[in-house]
């Protein structure tokens, strides 16, 4: 897939209120320009991933796999505040020279959903045949689908929700407190600031990622007389040591915060009347021990958006079930690529 980065023309005003004079929105589309016509499959990424979903989601995406760029007109937009091209904390603030830290408005589900569309005008997009979002690219897809409802044929909502609950918020604030505890995070003099704080907050997100089974059947010590176990030791700490060679705390501060921003039903009167907005023909997955995001909370989101089709996959991984079951997700995502 090809990368582009553009620098908007006009000042971009974010949901509290903070302009700034222009941004940079990063993005990589099928590998030529788009013809009007084309069916578009347009993916919204999670966390921590970046704009390519064949570097992340290699199983479903790239040339030959179900989700072709040569077949279709592919599209997926870097997140505002993340460390991958878009505009963010680690992005040059052009009064000082040197990284805006905190001086960068605070993001909003809603502020990278409107920088998103700001790529569709760009790149003269009409309507988005199916549009694909998992855990915040799912909060993303959501969003999109209730700004732009005449935009969005087909959308596949999986793993993820229409309001962040209190429990997810309380992993969001215990990794930033993780970072806070961190003393070179505040003194913000490089983006090398706030390492050891976010290799933390990291092994704490990625418990919430698993599920007991998958994660022990995976970092369970195999030597029944080792006296202290460090399998799954070695693991959290070699997760923790190669997130902060890719990411920085401050992306990852204000990318907790987005996710604490997502609430679909605000100046929408509620949540369920915010998802009754939706006209793409819709498809809820749910994995069936997400402890992220539970079953449960999605089918009560499904059945709120009309005529959605509620299915539920199985996983012995958890919330990570979204990257690792290919064959089931496959099976979902297929019927709609056929019918578009």
């Amino acid at each position: 897939m090809r990368f582009h980065k553009i620098t908007t023309d006009s000042p971009f005003t974010f949901e509290v209120g903070e302009t700034l004079e222009s941004i940079d929105i990063a993005f990589h589309t099928s590998d030529r320009e788009y013809s009007k016509g084309e069916k578009v499959v347009w993916i919204c990424h999670a966390l921590t991933a970046n704009s390519d979903p064949t570097d992340w989601w290699p199983t479903l995406v790239g040339k030959g796999k179900l989700i072709d760029p040569d077949k279709y007109y592919v599209v997926c937009v870097n997140m505002l505040g993340s460390p991958y091209g878009s505009s963010g904390p680690a992005s040059v603030n052009p009064k000082t020279g040197k990284p805006f830290f905190f001086d960068f408005p605070m993001v909003t589900v809603r502020d990278i959903v409107n920088a998103t569309i700001i790529i569709r005008k760009h790149l003269g997009i009409e309507k988005v045949d199916f549009l694909l979002g998992s855990s915040i690219g799912g909060f993303q897809a959501i969003e999109w689908a209730i700004m732009e409802p005449e935009v969005i044929s087909n959308a596949l909502f999986m793993a993820t929700t229409s309001r962040i609950t209190a429990y997810l918020t309380a992993y969001e604030e215990a990794q930033r407190m993780a970072l806070e505890a961190d003393p070179t995070f505040r003194e913000a003099k490089d983006l090398h600031g706030g390492a050891a704080g976010m290799k933390c907050a990291r092994a704490l997100a990625l418990i919430s990622y698993r599920y007991y089974d998958g994660y022990n059947m995976t970092q369970s010590d195999s030597d029944p007389d080792t006296l202290f176990a460090q399998r799954a030791v070695s693991y959290q700490q070699h997760q923790g040591e190669k997130f902060v060679k890719r990411f920085d705390a401050y992306s990852y501060w204000y990318l907790a915060w987005s996710l604490d921003s997502h609430n679909i039903g605000r100046h929408r009167g509620g949540v369920e009347k915010a998802l009754g907005m939706i006209k793409a023909k819709s498809t809820v997955v749910s994995i069936d021990n997400d402890c992220v995001f539970p079953a449960r909370d999605m089918k009560i989101m499904a059945d709120a958006i009309p005529g959605s089709e509620y299915h539920e996959i199985s996983s012995s991984f958890g919330h990570d079930g979204f990257l690792l079951e290919t064959e089931q997700i496959t099976a979902l995502i297929e019927p709609v690529l056929n019918a578009i």
